[in-house]
């Protein structure tokens, strides 16, 4: 099962990594300015991980492929790390649409 991570970064900021069952990270957030604000991205991520149209896919300056999870208005709320192709970009999709809903959350 996924989880998501939260932790302080070193600006002061809160951020998540929502990690799939082998630990792998999956989807990392932005920085919040408090714990509050980063468990209602958390929430957000889990409430439109299922809706395929919330999945804005497009590619890195260098070309690889990636994609943000954005929220029904268009915020991003989740951006993805690179990959080498679509197919796997795609895999990374479905992983955070397995592991996103039932995620236990956890603080660091």
């Amino acid at each position: 099962m996924g989880k998501f991570e939260i932790k302080k970064d070193k600006a002061g900021k809160f951020r998540f990594n929502l990690k799939s069952s082998n630990g792998q990270v999956i989807l990392s957030s932005e920085g919040y300015n408090s714990k509050s604000a980063c468990e209602n991205g958390i929430a957000s991520v889990q409430k439109n991980c299922s809706n395929d149209n919330c999945f804005d896919r497009t590619k890195a300056s260098n070309g690889k492929p990636r994609f943000n999870l954005k929220s029904t208005n268009g915020q991003v709320i989740g951006t993805s790390q690179m990959y080498s192709s679509n197919s796997a970009m795609e895999n990374g999709i479905a992983s955070v649409k397995k592991n996103a809903p039932k995620a236990t959350v956890v603080e660091l």
